[in-house]
């Protein structure tokens, strides 16, 4: 049997290493899950009764391509309520989760051949997803200096070649946990407005930020393409749902492609998710356990030798430099694993030039298992 060239993209290592952590688990052995981006808590209660409702009432039909209305509307509202920022809920389309956003955005917006700019490190389905539809990823090489996201100047660099056809940046960014801050996100939408690029803005760890909150991109630029899930902040992973904001010349082609691609999203989820957005006492009850988690490995990872990390402004990981320890961080997290029962994700899964370098530890867990991880992990390299 003859594969297609297109399907020749590299793993999603986070999912390998899962895999290797559910082995051990069948064989008997511990594991205290650091791998895996997501939440340990499920959806919220109220979510989980919207869905009992909806299912008593035999409400799981087709919907509409773009979404029930009634949760655009809702999602629209949200717009207004967390950002002060003015969204038509025509303009929203809900997704079968953030992947599906992404999928669409870059069949709407770009042909093949065209350029997209990405950070690296980032999450790795960008550019995997870029490389099966033919688009090529620009990845544009990210570090400690500027926050681990990307800057004007280097899109100019990024260009020389060949014009960009458009920028995807993540605020609160997933390896990383970095967040633009205003004025460079400021200037990366004039730069892309300036040049005729498509600006697309992960923003699916809103809600789950240390400090100051996140900016949508729509504040700098209302023909920015939003794309976000119900996943992180909202609990739902297993649900997949996500949602897009798109501007309005662009809605009539993600409502084509998504029509034939997908149909509609997960109805049942589709109305829990409206229930989502009244649950916010329990959802922030969930961020202020990350959030100890996230104080609790930066006090306890130093000892253990672990001590340079990225800047860990949201989301729930920590990015950590161990180029002291090792040259090979697949190597050294299959070793972690297998001599302490701790697992976690090798940064070459975001970073083909660096990630031999970086280790990525997601604190999403309970902070029982933070703790014993940090103590195996001390035990371990000391």
């Amino acid at each position: 049997m003859k594969l297609s060239t297109r399907s020749n993209i590299s793993p999603f290592i986070v999912m390998e290493v899962m895999a290797a952590a559910a082995a051990r688990e069948a064989a008997g052995g511990d594991v205290l899950h650091l791998e895996v981006g997501q939440p340990s808590t499920g959806a919220p209660r109220e979510v989980i009764e919207a869905a009992q409702r909806a299912l008593r009432e035999d409400r799981i039909g087709y919907t509409l391509a773009l979404g029930l209305p009634e949760l655009r509307q809702r999602i629209a509202r949200h717009y207004l309520e967390q950002y002060r920022q003015v969204v038509n809920p025509e303009c929203i389309v809900i997704t079968t989760g953030s992947s599906a956003g992404f999928l669409l955005s870059f069949l709407a917006l770009f042909d093949p051949g065209s350029r997209v700019a990405i950070a690296s490190p980032g999450y790795p389905a960008y550019r995997n997803i870029l490389q099966v539809l033919n688009i090529e990823p620009v990845l544009v090489p990210c570090t400690a200096d500027n926050k681990f996201q990307p800057t004007p100047e280097q899109l100019v660099l990024a260009a020389r070649d060949a014009p960009l056809d458009g920028l995807l940046v993540a605020s609160p960014a997933n390896p990383t946990g970095s967040m633009i801050d205003e004025a460079q996100f400021r200037a990366l939408a004039d730069h892309c407005r300036a040049r005729n690029m498509a600006l697309i803005s992960d923003e699916i760890y809103h809600g789950i930020t240390y400090g100051k909150a996140a900016h949508t991109a729509l504040e700098f630029d209302g023909n920015a393409i939003i794309i976000n899930s119900f996943s992180k902040y909202f609990s739902m992973t297993g649900w997949r749902l996500g949602w897009m904001i798109v501007p309005e010349a662009m809605l009539r082609a993600v409502e084509r492609v998504s029509q034939n691609l997908f149909i509609s999203s997960p109805t049942l989820s589709q109305h829990a998710a409206l229930a989502a957005f009244d649950c916010h006492d329990e959802l922030k009850r969930n961020v202020a356990v990350y959030a100890a988690n996230r104080e609790l490995l930066l006090r306890e990872l130093p000892k253990a030798g672990i001590s340079r990390f990225a800047p860990a402004d949201g989301a729930f990981y920590l990015y950590t430099d161990v180029s002291h320890l090792t040259q090979d961080s697949e190597e050294f997290c299959r070793r972690m694993l297998v001599e302490t029962g701790v697992a976690a994700t090798p940064g070459v899964d975001f970073d083909p030039a660096m990630g031999h370098q970086f280790v990525r530890f997601s604190f999403a867990g309970s902070t029982e298992v933070m703790a014993k991880a940090a103590a195996r992990l001390k035990d371990w390299l000391t």
